[in-house]
This record gives C-alpha cells, structure tokens and sequence, in this order.
C-alpha cells in the first residue's frame, strides 16, 4: 500500500502579507504530489487551521482540495489537533466529515469506565485505522490513561496510531519546555504511528511499537522555524518498497540565514559584516532570517541602519526578510534578573517591586496593586466564540470601568 503522512499546515498562521499564503500554497502542493504519486490514503495528524473558526476564504481553499481527493477516490483521514478545538469543544473538521470529505478516525466509546477505540477499515488496502485527538496543555493525557489497549494491540492486519501528542523519549532539546507524554502511553504493537503537533521531523522503529513518525510542519510557522528547518514537508510510505519511508520536502522558498555575533562590535562595524555577508549572493525567492546577538562595543541597536540592509537584500532579489535582535544590546544595556517561576508569579513580583511608584491622589500602594492585577487580567481575556468584535470590546471596556471605578 501506498500513503502519505503529513501534519501542522496551521492554515491562516501568518499574518505579514507576503507570507499569509504560504500555508494554504503547502497545502495545495502536499495533495497535488499526493494526488500526481496515487495514493491510497492521507493521514492527516492534526492541526489543519490555526484557528477553530477559520477564515471562509481559508476554509473554501481546504474544501476544493479534499474534494479534489474524494473525486480520485483517496480517503483523507485525520485527527484534531490541539489548535483545532474552540472553546466549546467544536471544530471545524467536524464539517468536512459531514460533507464527506474527511475521516475522523477517532471513533468509540466508554465501557465500564475505560476508553475503547475502534478502527476505521480503509476498503482499498484493508489498513486499520484509530487514534486519539491532541488539546492544549496535554490535556488529552486523561484519555490516554482511561483508554483500554487490549483490543487494540490484539487486533490483526496492518494498524496505523494517529496522534497529536508529544513523546518525552523523543522529544528534542529544544523542545524541553513543551508539555510531553511518555511512550507508555500509546498502546503497542502498531506497524505505524503518525504523529503530529511537535514540529521537527522525525522517525525511528521503535521496539515493541513500530514505525513512529513526526513529519513536522507543512511550513514553518515562525522566524525559528524557517531558521531551523528552512522548509517543511511530508512523508511518503509505500511498504512494497525496502525503503519504505520517503521524507519530501516542500520548498516555496530557498533560505538564507544568517547568525551573527555581535560582541565588542560598533554600529558600522555590524553593518559592514552584514554586507559582507550577502555581497555577490542571488536571493532570489530566498527567505532571509538575521539573528543577531552579543553586545556592542559602542551605541545601541537602533543605531544600525537596518533599512540599508534591507534595502540590499531586496536588490538581491530576497522574496522576504525577517530579523531577530532580542539577544543584541548596546553599551548602555544593565541586564534585568526577574525570577524564574510561572506567568502569574512574575507578574505578582513585578507588581508588588512597583507599586507606588507613581503618586495618584487617593489611591493607595494596596490599592494600585488591586487595580493593577485587576487591569491585567481584563486585558488579556480573549474574545468568546460566536461574540462580535463591538460585543467583545463592549464588554471589555465595561470590565475596565468596573475596575477603575469610572
């Protein structure tokens, strides 16, 4: 049999005009090499949008896609992501199902307490199909722990896991922060496990499971992305083949990185290494990703003339440019030791260390400090499903008044 694997399209997850396509154009290209090689099935890993609600015109783009599929008789198989849910529990693939253009396989039911799967049998190859969903915060671990894997280990023929989870054997250093779940928890004996929602790419046979694969994003979704992987892609599995892993590549854009290190360097002296950099190079239809860090010997960052540079790549025909500083500090800088701990804590630090700082007639340091928690967290409620943008700001500013007594 012959199938694709991929996952992370985070359709709508760029906002910069020249980049907000890149996504949906991955998506096209995925399906039409899938489409060109005839498959017999897609897996699809989660996270399709990078929204629950997407956009129409976003949505409208995924629809002629997988209707492009189900007119060559190939099954889309898939599962929700972690960016896939709202609030309420909905999803947007819920409506490609009902429209016949998609097959969620996470299909059963809670007997006696325990989580039982069933399979979703694909009729041209026989392979059996389940999988578990992915939720923010490795909220699906209660599934995973409530679900009963006898019958899914027992089961016969070639079985495939979908899941949107990240392993904590196999996750990457980088990636260490990132919630994660023990390989223990995915039941054994599977001959394909299609991972999704850690973006690298990766796969390994692992003893006593079988094949696990991460494809990685269909594109990278921001600057560290591009730096890092430059490109995404996909997987292709024929299981005829020896080799029956192929890794593809899709690249809309060539990459160009540069990191450089800044320390004991002035202003001019960083701007003429640039240059230095991309003189005489043929960016076009390049991605360029600028990192810069260290210290300077003299000035401040700002003093770079970033507009020449940009300037001079745009000459080189660069399609895009994007550029990191945060790490790159003046002469001038003092380096700020905040504690580590969780959001809330820190922000209760920095809180407490600045209050009454500022003298407001009749407002106490207590008082400040309770109006200050209570601004902060107004302003960082999102706006509810279904609400309007004037029903949300409404409520918002009404919030806001409550606080400051208006």
């Amino acid at each position: 049999m012959r199938f694709a694997h991929l996952a992370d399209v985070h359709i709508g997850s760029w906002r910069d005009p020249k980049l907000k396509s890149a996504s949906t154009d991955a998506f096209i290209k995925a399906i039409d090499e899938c489409l060109s090689r005839a498959v017999d099935f897609v897996l699809f890993s989660g996270d399709l949008f990078n929204t629950a609600m997407p956009p129409v015109d976003l949505l409208k783009i995924v629809v002629g896609k997988l209707k492009s599929l189900k007119d060559a008789s190939i099954p889309f198989y898939l599962i929700a992501g972690s960016h896939d849910f709202a609030a309420s529990g909905k999803t947007m693939l819920d409506v490609l199902e009902e429209a016949g253009l998609a097959v969620n396989v996470v299909k059963g039911g809670v007997e006696e307490n325990k989580l039982i799967l069933r399979f979703s049998v694909d009729e041209k190859t026989g392979a059996k199909i389940t999988g578990m969903i992915g939720k923010k915060g490795m909220l699906e671990r209660s599934y995973y722990e409530s679900l009963d894997k006898t019958n899914l280990e027992d089961e016969t023929g070639f079985k495939i896991f979908m899941f949107h989870t990240a392993l904590s054997e196999f996750k990457p250093k980088e990636l260490e922060q990132m919630d994660a779940a023990p390989l223990s928890l995915l039941p054994k004996c599977f001959d394909y496990y299609a991972g999704g929602h850690v973006h690298y790419i990766f796969d390994k046979n692992e003893e006593g499971y079988g094949r696990i694969v991460y494809p990685g994003p269909l594109f990278p979704c921001n600057f560290k992305e591009i730096e890092d992987l430059g490109h995404g892609g996909l997987y292709f599995i024929d299981t005829e083949k020896d080799e029956w892993l192929e890794y593809f590549p899709l690249e809309l854009y060539a990459s160009f990185k540069i990191k450089l290190d800044c320390a004991g360097m002035n202003p001019n002296q960083v701007e003429d290494e640039l240059l230095s950099l991309v003189n005489g190079k043929d960016l076009s239809n390049h991605i360029v990703t600028m990192r810069l860090v260290g210290r300077l010997s003299s000035g401040k960052p700002s003093d770079i003339d970033f507009n020449m540079i940009h300037s001079t790549l745009d000459s080189a025909g660069a399609y895009f440019v994007m550029r990191n500083t945060t790490k790159l500090t003046g002469e001038d800088f003092e380096e700020v030791k905040v504690e580590q701990g969780s959001v809330d804590e820190v922000e209760g630090k920095l809180i407490r260390e600045h209050v009454g700082q500022v003298s407001v007639e009749n407002l106490t340091p207590e008082d400040e400090r309770i109006m200050t928690e209570g601004m902060m967290g107004a302003l960082s409620q999102e706006k509810r499903e279904g609400e309007t943008k004037t029903d949300y700001e409404k409520r918002l500013k009404e919030e806001i008044d409550r606080i400051l007594k208006l």
